[in-house]
């Protein structure tokens, strides 16, 4: 128990000190953690921790990302990446295979050798790209769903990857494997069921597991939840919904298939499910805090004696292994008309090695495929490559992004014009009809967006946007922020949001900002940092059906009007009294100074609001 308790304690220091000082410097949270288990390797060593068990403990982390992912989308959304599954992903598994191969051939490496160690190298990290995308909110720009799609596909090709891999056994390090029987048999132990079973058979139940997946999904799971909600405890739907993930993990590996896969299909079969909202609150939680002891158990997992034995070599391998997939991306994105910075976020983004690599490589020493000594240096690689990962996101964003601010996509755009006064970030459904108003009274204005797909499909109509991510400064300055005297704020963001307005009111104070925002804690935030003039998303809607129960209540049309026009001043003015209050990163209800002056303007002007309302309410037609 005291053992457990010091580990825990030792892993949570670790991450809260390295993370927001890795985040402060601008390194991100993901670096944060892998230096943070770097620096406590030392520590671990001298406790005995088993860092390879830990990191199996700790993969649940990546499962629970990639449930998550899986309820943001739906079979149809899926669907329409099948393109992208096939072309994309797995060209890159291919291309990137065969390219390891030639090297390793050309190293004086045997075929099967090299075949296996280029299926392994193939196969980049789901958990560090996705955070890392999510991080920087590039997760819906073209780059970050093409690199999605060759994640997804990434773990797909792992099922035959396993089934064909054991062909590649050298007989000669199968015979070297023979005094280990001992470990073989517990291995086999695992998947005995399966290993009796006819090939036939082994199909028809890994057919079942999935069918199991997708329909306890679809009839089971929300009668479930219905059941557990009656009980109105929170902490026992949190346990129904880890139960219901850990329950599929354990299925798909029974039966050889990825954890991750598994979760992620079943994330998609939920994502139409009331619960969907409730679901994603209380698992998200407990996957940042397993990334993060993913993460660190893979910098803690670094063998530095075997690294600075032979420092150069091994540096030198993963540095190629990252130029080889660099290319291969580049390649690819060329050939599926991915434009712009969009390729290299893709290129960088997928350029490391795996965590399914830690798995494939035991699976090729335990299989005879390659030898111990090789594995030890892989592993190295697959680390390093992980390790500089978040230094390659640091590339993209100061070297890379900036050389494209004014690239519309390799000049399928109009270049931005100078003389715009207006700007508009964000071209969906508030921002597109924003910005229809405003050319029918003859106002054009700048609209920026970084989704290309929704910019194509726009331009036919004649409606002229550009692309870039609006929260970019150099891009504002291309887009002629300095002239400017309106920014109006459509993102669907509001991180990404939050970041514009501060940043545009401390450099433009000059700007009026209209920006949008999507409850009450966000518009305290955006009134924080000098926005004044915020439409609540949902407002406006809201004070419509308040206007028809009214009028469903048997009020006129004008009396109706005038109830909600007094609530609307009301609503305003209190807004504005108890702003200073507000303090950004504090719940409403922790915050004892804005809780005692909304309680005091309630109490001073209550009364005269319901006065008001019953006065209305008495008036003659």
């Amino acid at each position: 128990m005291t053992d457990a308790l010091l580990l825990t304690f030792i892993f949570l220091v670790a991450g809260i000190i390295s993370v927001p000082i890795a985040s402060r410097l601008g390194l991100g949270s993901v670096l944060g953690y892998l230096l943070a288990g770097i620096i406590i390797s030392p520590l671990l060593t001298l406790l005995n921790v088993d860092i390879a068990s830990l990191q199996h403990f700790a993969e649940l982390g990546v499962v629970l990302m990639l449930f998550l992912v899986g309820l943001e989308l739906n079979p149809k959304k899926l669907w329409a990446l099948k393109s992208k599954l096939l072309g994309l992903g797995g060209g890159q598994v291919a291309l990137t295979a065969a390219f390891v191969m030639g090297i390793g051939m050309l190293l004086n490496q045997d075929w099967r050798t090299s075949l296996a160690v280029g299926l392994v190298l193939a196969l980049s990290s789901t958990a560090i790209v996705i955070q890392s995308l999510n991080e920087k909110g590039l997760m819906k720009s073209d780059g970050g769903q093409s690199s999605f799609a060759v994640l997804l596909a990434q773990d797909i090709v792992v099922i035959p990857m396993l089934a064909f891999i054991p062909l590649l056994a050298s007989p000669e390090l199968l015979d070297a494997l023979s005094h280990s029987a001992e470990q073989a048999g517990s291995h086999a132990d695992s998947t005995s069921f399966l290993s009796d079973l006819a090939s036939w058979q082994r199909t028809l139940v890994t057919l079942g597991a999935v069918a199991i997946v997708i329909l306890g999904g679809s009839f089971l799971a929300t009668p479930v939840f219905r059941f557990i909600a009656v009980a109105q405890l929170r902490e026992l739907f949190t346990a129904t919904a880890l139960m219901f993930v850990i329950g599929t993990t354990l299925l798909m590996s029974f039966v050889g298939l990825s954890p991750a896969l598994g979760t992620f299909l079943a994330g998609v079969v939920l994502a139409n499910s009331p619960y969907r909202h409730e679901l994603e609150s209380d698992i998200e939680p407990f996957k940042g805090l397993l990334l993060g002891l993913f993460f660190m158990t893979v910098g803690a997992g670094i063998n530095f004696a075997l690294l600075f034995s032979d420092f150069l070599s091994i540096l030198g391998l993963t540095l190629g292994l990252i130029l080889i997939k660099v290319l291969t991306l580049l390649l690819l994105g060329r050939i599926f008309h991915i434009r712009g910075s969009n390729r290299w976020l893709f290129a960088l983004g997928l350029a490391q090695a795996g965590e399914f690599g830690f798995v494939l490589l035991s699976f090729t020493v335990s299989n005879g495929v390659i030898s111990q000594a090789l594995s030890d240096i892989l592993l190295l690689i697959v680390a390093l490559s992980m390790l500089l990962t978040p230094i390659l996101f640091i590339l993209y964003d100061k070297v890379i992004a900036p050389r494209y601010a004014a690239d519309q996509t390799a000049g399928h755009y109009d270049e931005i014009p100078e003389d715009n006064k207006i700007i508009i970030a964000g071209s969906g459904r508030v921002g597109s009809t924003i910005d229809a108003i405003l050319r029918l009274a003859d106002y054009p204005s700048t609209v920026i967006d970084f989704n290309v797909k929704r910019l194509q499909a726009l331009e036919p109509f004649g409606v002229k946007n550009y692309f870039g991510d609006a929260t970019r400064p150099d891009l504002l300055h291309a887009a002629g922020i300095d002239e400017a005297s309106l920014l109006i704020i459509a993102i669907d963001d509001p991180e990404q949001t939050t970041k514009l307005v501060k940043y545009v009111t401390e450099h433009y104070p000059h700007l009026h900002i209209i920006a949008r925002a999507f409850d009450n804690k966000h518009v305290y935030d955006l009134w924080s940092y000098g926005c004044r003039d915020i439409i609540r998303e949902n407002f406006d809607s809201s004070l419509r059906m308040g206007r028809s129960a009214f009028q469903a209540l048997g009020f006129s049309d004008e009396k109706s009007e005038k109830m909600v026009k007094v609530f609307r001043r009301h609503d305003k003015r209190s807004m504005v009294e108890v702003a200073d209050a507000h303090q950004i990163g504090v719940p409403f209800h922790e915050n004892k100074q804005f809780i005692q002056r909304v309680r005091k303007y309630m109490e001073d002007n209550n009364p005269e609001l319901k006065a008001k309302m019953k006065r209305i309410k008495e008036q003659k037609e």
